[in-house]
């Protein structure tokens, strides 16, 4: 066989086979959830993507005999560098064949990247902000992935170690089944809570009901994380782009929102039902047929996931999370919902873990970030 070159991705055409390679990759497997196309393609957009006001970012592509075998992009975010001291090189997008030759060719170009503008390491996989996917699968390769949880071969960690890079940051994520009732103390404990602080679960009649307090989502999550000591604060550019992203995709009954005395929300909970088998038949397309796949995985579905979840820290480890199990399990009743799946979590984030631990969580993921130190 022929040298593998690295060529970085310049044009469209580039940019088409940059995207559909890891469904050319997955085709076959059958826990693989292709992101949509036209998403993927607005991330490396300026006018889509805010993230590249502020970030240093390029894509390559591994070919050998006139065929994509790998894949990689290198982003500088320099938000991060600036606001938090943090210097490196975040690579992402990183698929490649069983081949150890092809992704150290990846590696060693994030490596001279790095090398190049004087930054002394190396992390990932991972995108351009804290929102963005993250994490390599290093457990759960069997169970089927998310839409905003990566998907890897088992291979993939072992080639990256032998590369010579560490674990750096681990995401646990799990899943639970819903009971056929609310045990009695929970629904009491709820009820107490929400009496005890004067706290109400706001009703939505209509989607529009919940734009007015997208904002105050995004300022109670800057407040909820901001003790991370990863977390960079979201910007307002961002903000309007996760809403153009997102919203087309909420249900109003997915969302929980719990506000106090004076109306102010405290606390809120982002579900949404499971797109990941949607998102296999529609294969990275929403038309002609995409959109029905979504619209009937909305109306009929037997799975959730958690994707957001705020607490005004005045109100954490203070039971407000019962409120929230007990409204989300009577709405989830009503739909069928038997299983919810949370995002992934940072491993040192034990508060956020703590939220589930009443419900007989199981860890059925494991995904971590991999560093190396890059010598200048």
């Amino acid at each position: 066989m022929s040298e593998i070159v690295v060529i970085e991705v310049k044009d469209a055409g580039e940019l088409k086979k940059f995207i559909r390679f890891p469904m050319e990759l997955y085709k076959n497997n059958q826990y693989y959830v292709p992101p949509l196309i036209i998403d993927e393609k607005k991330v490396w957009n300026p006018k889509e993507n805010p993230a590249l006001a502020y970030s240093e970012a390029k894509k390559y592509l591994a070919v050998q005999d006139g065929k994509v075998v790998g894949r990689i992009a290198v982003i500088i975010n320099r938000k991060e560098e600036k606001e938090l001291g943090i210097s490196k090189v975040r690579f992402g997008w990183l698929d490649f064949i069983n081949d150890f030759k092809v992704s150290k060719k990846l590696l060693d170009t994030a490596i001279n990247f790095a090398r190049e503008n004087n930054i002394p390491k190396i992390e990932g996989p991972m995108g351009f902000t804290n929102l963005d996917k993250a994490g390599m699968l290093t457990c759960g390769y069997d169970k089927l992935a998310t839409m905003i949880g990566l998907y890897n071969f088992d291979y993939y960690p072992e080639h990256l170690e032998r590369i010579g890079l560490v674990k750096e940051k681990e995401w646990v994520e799990f899943e639970m089944k819903f009971p056929e009732t609310l045990p009695e103390k929970i629904v009491k404990f709820s009820d107490l809570i929400a009496q005890k602080y004067r706290l109400k679960v706001i009703k939505f009649k209509k989607k529009s009901e919940i734009l007015p307090l997208v904002d105050s989502m995004f300022e109670l999550l800057d407040r909820t994380y901001s003790s991370l000591s990863t977390y960079t604060p979201i910007s307002e550019e961002e903000k309007q782009t996760y809403k153009e992203k997102y919203f087309p995709f909420i249900n109003k009954n997915y969302i929980i929102c719990v506000e106090d005395e004076n109306q102010q929300l405290i606390s809120f909970a982002i579900t949404m039902p499971s797109y990941s088998k949607a998102l296999q038949k529609a294969n990275g397309k929403l038309f002609p047929f995409g959109w029905w796949h979504f619209l009937q995985a909305g109306k009929k579905n037997d799975r959730a996931n958690f994707y957001l979840i705020g607490i005004h820290p005045d109100y954490q480890r203070r039971g407000v999370t019962a409120i929230i199990f007990k409204e989300i399990f009577e709405r989830f009743s009503k739909m069928g919902i038997q299983f919810a799946e949370t995002n992934p979590e940072l491993e040192e984030n034990k508060s956020v873990q703590l939220l589930w631990q009443d419900y007989e969580p199981v860890n059925h993921k494991r995904r971590r970030t991999y560093s190396m130190s890059v010598n200048n």
